[in-house]
C-alpha cells in the first residue's frame, strides 16, 4: 500500500464507527488518502460502536461505502484488502469507562507493535447527544492528557444555541487543551473555499478592489434541490439557521471579508476570521423581521418530479414550525466594508443545488456610451462557485462585433476540473489530512463558534416567541419565499446561479 513515511504513526479512533458518516464520508476519505500516499506508514482505524459486529462484517460494510463514494472510481480488490487490514472494530457503550480502558489497551498494543509512540485522533461521528459525554470518559481514562499526541474532532452542531455551545466547549476544555480540539466544518475543506484566500491575497489584481469603494454588495448562496432526506428527526430540531447559517455561511463570510493575514499561520488566519464576526452589526430584536426572512417548503415540482412538503417528510412533525429556508442581510462595521450589504441565503427543495459567492462591483461613475449601446449593460460581477462545479467566473462588458458600439455582458471562466489534471480531493480528505498533520487552520476555534452563536441569538429568541403563521410559504422547486426579495436594497438582486444563468441566455438566443 502507498504510504507517507514522513507522517508519524497514527491511531484513528471513530466513535460511531458503524454509522452513516463513517460509511459515507470518513472511511472513503481515509481510503483515498491511502491511495495518494497520504497516510502514515503505520496507522490503524479503530471503529467503536454499541452493536455486536465482527471485524469482517464491518469491513464488508465499509467496502460497500468505499465502492460507492471513493473518488478513486473502481476499487481494486488488492488495494482494499491491504487498506482493510488496518480497520478494527471494538464494541462498547460510549457511557462506560471500560470501553475507553479497552481502547487505551488497544492503542498501547499497537504502539508496542510499531515500536514507537503514536498520535491518537478521536473522531466523534455520533449523535450530538454524545458530544458532551465522550470527552469526559476520554479524560477519565487518561486518553486526553498528552497534549502533543492526542486530538479530538467534533462534528457540527457545536451546541444548539449560545448557552449549550458554551457548555459543550467547557466540557471539551476541561479534558483537552484548545490546541487539541478540532471543530470540523466540511465546507472549509472544499477547494474553492480554500482558494478564496489564494485568489484574494496572491493576486494584487483583485485585492485593491476588495472594499467598499468598489464593491456594491455581496451575496452568499448555499441552496439545495433535495429535502431533508434521512435527517428529518435531526433537522426538525435544528432548522436552516442552526444547520447552515451559523456555521457554513458565516465561515464563507469570514473568508470573503477578512483582512490580509501576516502569515499563513493557523491562529493568525483564525484571528482575522474572529475580527470579522466581531465587526458584524448586531441584529436588534425589534429589527429581526427587517433583516431576516424564514420559510418552509410546501409540495411542488423539482427536476420534473412531484415532491411532498416538509411536513410530510419522515421524522418531521405534521405541524412543524421549523424553517427550511433563511435569507438575511448583514453589515460589517469596519473601514473596509462599512455600509456594504452582505446578503446570505440557504434553503432546501429549491430549484437546483448551488453554492457560490457573488461579488457585485459598483457601476462606472459616469456612463459615457450612448444609451442604445448598453441595453443589456450591468456592472461587473465576480462569482466564486463552490458547488456543483468548482470555479471562478468574472462577468464584464465587451463590445459586440459590428459597426455599432453595442455592449454585451461576457464571462471569463476558470474551472478547476478543466484546468488541473489532478482531481479535487473530497473535503473530508483535506480536513482529515490536516488533523493528522496537526494543522488547525481550517478548523473553528472556540471564540469563533461562540461569536457566531452570539450574533444569531436575538433571531432565535424572537422566533421562539413568534412562530410563523404562513408556513409553508414557498413551493418546492422555486427560489424560496417572495419575502426574501424585500431584504434587497433598490437595484440589488439575488443572482441566478451561474450555470442556470448560462442556460437562460442560450434559450433567449434560440
Amino acid at each position: 500500500m502507498k504510504t507517507n513515511d514522513k507522517l508519524e504513526p497514527t491511531v484513528f479512533v471513530i466513535f460511531g464507527g458503524a454509522g452513516d458518516l463513517t460509511w459515507r464520508k470518513l472511511v472513503p476519505a481515509l481510503f483515498d488518502l491511502s491511495q495518494d500516499r497520504s497516510m502514515p506508514a503505520d496507522f490503524s482505524v479503530i471503529t467503536v460502536d454499541r452493536i455486536d459486529l465482527s471485524d469482517e462484517k464491518l469491513r464488508r460494510r465499509l467496502h460497500d461505502g468505499v465502492k460507492k463514494f471513493s473518488r478513486q472510481g473502481k476499487v481494486k480488490a488488492a488495494e482494499w484488502s491491504e487498506f482493510a487490514r488496518h480497520i478494527h472494530y471494538q464494541q462498547g457503550d460510549f457511557k462506560k469507562l471500560q470501553t475507553y480502558s479497552a481502547l487505551g489497551e488497544q492503542c498501547a498494543k499497537l504502539e508496542k507493535e510499531w515500536g514507537t509512540k503514536a498520535h491518537r485522533i478521536f473522531y466523534m461521528a455520533t449523535p450530538p447527544s454524545m458530544f458532551g459525554e465522550i470527552p469526559k470518559y476520554l479524560g477519565k481514562a487518561g486518553l486526553a492528557s498528552d497534549r502533543k499526541w492526542a486530538r479530538i474532532v467534533v462534528e457540527k452542531p457545536i451546541g444548539y444555541d449560545l448557552e449549550s455551545a458554551r457548555a459543550l466547549n467547557a466540557i471539551l476544555a476541561a479534558n483537552f487543551e484548545e490546541c487539541q480540539i478540532f471543530r470540523i466544518d466540511h465546507y472549509l475543506g472544499k477547494e474553492t473555499v480554500q482558494n478564496i484566500l489564494a485568489f484574494r491575497f496572491a493576486n494584487p489584481l483583485f485585492e485593491p478592489l476588495w472594499n467598499r469603494r468598489y464593491v456594491d454588495y455581496v451575496t452568499i448562496t448555499a441552496v439545495e434541490a433535495v429535502g431533508v432526506e434521512h435527517r428529518g428527526g435531526y433537522y426538525d430540531h435544528a432548522g436552516a439557521l442552526r444547520d447552515m447559517v451559523q456555521n457554513h455561511l458565516m465561515q464563507l463570510l469570514c473568508l470573503v471579508a477578512m483582512e490580509p493575514m501576516v502569515s499563513f499561520n493557523a491562529d493568525e488566519i483564525r484571528n482575522k476570521k474572529v475580527d470579522v464576526l466581531h465587526a458584524v452589526r448586531p441584529i436588534p430584536r425589534d429589527a429581526v423581521h427587517q433583516c431576516v426572512v424564514r420559510g418552509q417548503y410546501g409540495p411542488g415540482w423539482v427536476e420534473g418530479k412531484k415532491v411532498s412538503s416538509y411536513r410530510e417528510e419522515d421524522g418531521v412533525s405534521r405541524d412543524s414550525q421549523t424553517e427550511t429556508f433563511v435569507a438575511l442581510k448583514l453589515f460589517l462595521d469596519n473601514w473596509r466594508w462599512q455600509d456594504v450589504p452582505f446578503y446570505l441565503r440557504t434553503g432546501k427543495r429549491l430549484t437546483r443545488q448551488a453554492s457560490e459567492i457573488a461579488i457585485q462591483f459598483r457601476g462606472v461613475p459616469h456612463q459615457s456610451f450612448p444609451p442604445e449601446s448598453g441595453r443589456d449593460w450591468h456592472p461587473s460581477r465576480l462569482v466564486l462557485s463552490i458547488q456543483p462545479e468548482e470555479g471562478i467566473i468574472s462577468s464584464f462588458q465587451a463590445k459586440y462585433p459590428g459597426p455599432k458600439m453595442l455592449l454585451r455582458p461576457v464571462d471569463m471562466r476558470f474551472n478547476y476540473r478543466e484546468s488541473f489534471a489532478a482531481p479535487s480531493p473530497d473535503a473530508y480528505e483535506t480536513l482529515l489530512w490536516d488533523v493528522m498533520k496537526n494543522d488547525a487552520t481550517l478548523f473553528m476555534r472556540v471564540d469563533q463558534v461562540e461569536a457566531a452563536w452570539r450574533l444569531f441569538m436575538p433571531v432565535l429568541e424572537v422566533w421562539a416567541v413568534a412562530p410563523p403563521s404562513d408556513f409553508p410559504n414557498y413551493a418546492a422547486g422555486t427560489w424560496g419565499p417572495e419575502d426574501a426579495l424585500g431584504l434587497l436594497a433598490q437595484g440589488h438582486s439575488w443572482p441566478l446561479p451561474t450555470e442556470l444563468a448560462g442556460k437562460c441566455k442560450k434559450k433567449e438566443k434560440n
